[in-house]
């Protein structure tokens, strides 16, 4: 038998209490692990958990799934770096699914595993660092296999400059040594680039090669005298020379060693991604942008195609509007925040939301960011109000309160509205007491909370359960922030859904249950 299996089993739906003594369920291990996953920021304290214990908890979970499923786990770890977009979640996901399966002399399908969860070119080395930390400076051949598939189809030109730093544990050239790869034949300037990649590791002043040439213009940027740097990007030709050296913000920034003014801003803005962009709206603002430079950012924000490209969390536009002190921005974030949540549902009928205000709600979804769980709830919330035939929107903890967004207004400030009220009811998860007071023949309820309620006295011994507050026939969704053990909603009940995440892609999966499809994993839909 299995040591991982044996020594952490999930029953299916056990009856148990949340953190705050309500009536909860334990999940099977693939769905407490997939809810965890989606939500799981690696490294961070949640209100109801240590860094510490949430971590131990996910790895505990993959351990056991990967040694039972492993094919399931590969496309697990695939569709959370590219579908859920959780970068650490997925690379530590596969990290312990390749050790936990080699440790039980399973050795198919790991290489896949690993090179699933790499689809940006520092994560390579952010794999290896993870691994040599957690598990030993022995690297098997399976991981060595499967960063070597990631290096070559990652490394670029572009990726070198950017990722490749002293500021690494592992710099291009350790990965290289370490995973023996062999660049890619259909790629003949890589060679050439790992070639370049050892030669910077080590310290060796070659020449760059002809087949570099981003490098090349990089490095004669870098040879310019400081005195006559600022002067580039004040030139009519300054952002293409910026563009061509594959200048980055922060590059650009090191580069310049004096400050970052408007002509800087102005000559680098084209070159960056949109994230970058977003997180410097404020620097923007502050030194002056034009207009002119800024309608760059604003079209950006308004191409759906390039929101949809983009794969951010819809959160971060909140982020953004509240941290740009003009207006300017305003209008454009409105419509790539619409272009974010294209996936929530127009909810035909009548719909019943609750939003979780209560104090577990009001922690930040990392150490990085100022958004909290209840933002996000609050976001969705307004968004499935604004989009839905006819919702009733409530904010609720020890009490609840109504929040009607405009129809057809905008969605951004009605999530502050919402937010100006948080801590009018208290700070407690009274769930079943809020859904009794207000469920009314709905056709459907959503409740976007941590799943962590309040005991609600009933004829058992651990009272009524949220599944329990309203008709069985009744469809009832959870749409869970957090991923806390265990959930107070049983959905081994009919009508029952548990659904996670920060993406709008977790709506999809809300449609399709919407329309009878019978639940499978995201990733079993495609």
């Amino acid at each position: 038998m299995s040591k991982f299996n044996r020594q952490h089993t999930h029953a299916r739906n056990a009856l148990t209490v949340t953190h705050e003594g309500g009536k909860a369920y334990v999940r099977d291990a693939k769905s407490e692990l997939v809810l965890l996953a989606v939500v799981n920021m690696v490294g961070e304290d949640t209100f109801y958990e240590s860094a510490t214990e949430r971590d131990n908890r996910y790895a505990d979970l993959v351990h056991t799934v990967a040694v039972d499923d492993g094919a399931w786990t590969a496309r697990f770890v695939a569709w959370l770096r590219d579908e859920a977009q959780m970068r650490s979640a997925s690379l530590v996901a596969a990290a312990h699914a390749v050790w936990a399966r080699l440790a039980e002399g399973k050795h198919g399908g790991n290489r896949e595993i690993v090179a699933a969860a790499c689809r940006r070119a520092d994560e390579p080395g952010e794999f290896l660092a993870y691994w040599t930390a957690t598990f030993g400076r022995a690297v098997p051949k399976p991981v060595k296999r499967g960063l070597g598939d990631a290096v070559r189809r990652l490394y670029t030109e572009k990726a070198l400059l950017k990722y490749d730093t002293d500021s690494h544990a592992f710099r291009f050239g350790d990965v290289l040594e370490l995973t023996h790869a062999a660049p890619d034949p259909d790629k003949p300037w890589q060679g050439e680039l790992f070639r370049h990649a050892l030669d910077r590791r080590h310290g060796r002043d070659a020449q760059v090669p002809e087949a570099l040439p981003t490098v090349a213009a990089r490095a004669e940027l870098m040879a310019l005298p400081v005195v006559d740097r600022q002067l580039v990007p004040t030139r009519s030709d300054g952002p293409a020379v910026l563009a061509r050296a594959g200048m980055t913000w922060e590059a650009l920034a090191g580069w310049l060693q004096g400050p970052m003014d408007a002509a800087a801003w102005e000559a680098v803005l084209p070159s960056m991604g949109l994230m970058a962009q977003l997180r410097n709206l404020r620097n923007f603002d502050r030194v002056g942008v034009s207009d002119e430079a800024a309608q760059q950012v604003v079209d950006r924000l308004r191409d759906r195609e390039q929101i949809a490209r983009s794969r951010q969390f819809p959160y971060r536009f909140l982020s953004a509007y509240r941290a740009a002190p003009s207006l300017r921005w305003a209008y454009a974030l409105e419509q790539a925040l619409a272009a974010s949540t294209a996936n929530v549902p127009p909810l035909p009928g009548r719909t019943l939301l609750l939003v979780d205000s209560s104090g577990s709600m009001q922690g930040a979804v990392s150490a990085r960011s100022s958004v909290t769980h209840a933002d996000v709830g609050a976001l969705f919330g307004a968004v499935l109000a604004q989009r839905g035939e006819q919702v009733d929107m409530y904010g609720f903890a020890n009490g609840h309160f109504r929040h009607e967004p405009a129809r057809g207004g905008s969605v951004l400030p009605s999530i502050e509205a919402f937010r100006s009220r948080l801590g009018e009811v208290g700070y407690g998860t009274e769930t079943v007491a809020a859904l009794r007071a207000t469920y009314d023949g709905h056709d459907r309820v959503v409740i976007i909370s941590d799943m962590q309620a309040f005991r609600y006295p009933g004829n058992g011994a651990r009272g009524v359960s949220v599944s329990e507050a309203v008709p069985e026939s009744v469809p009832l969704f959870g749409v869970n922030t957090s991923g806390y053990a265990p959930s107070a909603l049983d959905t081994s009940r009919p009508n029952r859904y548990e659904i996670g995440g920060f993406s709008d892609k977790l709506f999809t999966m809300m449609a399709l249950l919407s329309e009878g499809e019978a639940a499978r994993w995201p990733w079993e839909r495609e």
